[in-house]
C-alpha cells in the first residue's frame, strides 16, 4: 500500500510434507517449508539468510530460531526471528515472539509477549545461554 514490498526468494531445500511428522530437533540452511508436524525445535544459523515458512496446515511443537520466518500455521513455543517475521491471518503462536522486524495480518494470534530486538543486539536466547553457562562454571 505505501511502498514496494520486498519478498525473499529463498529456494526451499528442506520440505516437511503434509503427511510427514518429525520427532526431534530440525536444523537447516537455506529454505525450509513445513506442511506437516515437527515435534522439536527448528533452527538455522543466525548469520545466514535462512528462511522458514510454515503453512496453515503446518505445526511446530517447539521453539523456532530462524532469521526469517513466515508463519501461517501453529508454533507451540517461542519464536526468535533475528531479521524478520511475517504472521499471516491463520498464524497461531503459543509462546513469545522475539523479532527485529514484524508484519502481522489481521487474525494472527500470539498467546505470549512480543519482544522487539533491534539488529546488532545480542538475542535474548544467547544471553540466557551465557548466564546459564556462567552459573554452571561458578558451581564447579
Amino acid at each position: 500500500m505505501f511502498g514496494k514490498k520486498q519478498r525473499r526468494h529463498t529456494v526451499v531445500e528442506t520440505l516437511i510434507g503434509p503427511n510427514s511428522k518429525v520427532n526431534g530437533d530440525l536444523h537447516f540452511q537455506g529454505g525450509c517449508h513445513v506442511d506437516g508436524v515437527v515435534n522439536g525445535n527448528v533452527s538455522a544459523d543466525p548469520d545466514t539468510e535462512s528462511a522458514l515458512s510454515i503453512s496453515d496446515i503446518g505445526t511446530v511443537d517447539g521453539g523456532v530460531t530462524v532469521p526469517y520466518v513466515v508463519l501461517n500455521g501453529i508454533v507451540k513455543g517461542d519464536v526468535f526471528a533475528g531479521k524478520r517475521v511475517e504472521l499471516g491471518p491463520t498464524a497461531r503462536v503459543i509462546g513469545n515472539v522475539y523479532y527485529n522486524l514484524i508484519e502481522m495480518a489481521i487474525g494472527a494470534e500470539i498467546n505470549g509477549k512480543l519482544v522487539h530486538q533491534p539488529a546488532g543486539q545480542v538475542p535474548l536466547l544467547e544471553q540466557t545461554h551465557r548466564i546459564d553457562e556462567a552459573a554452571a562454571a561458578a558451581n564447579e
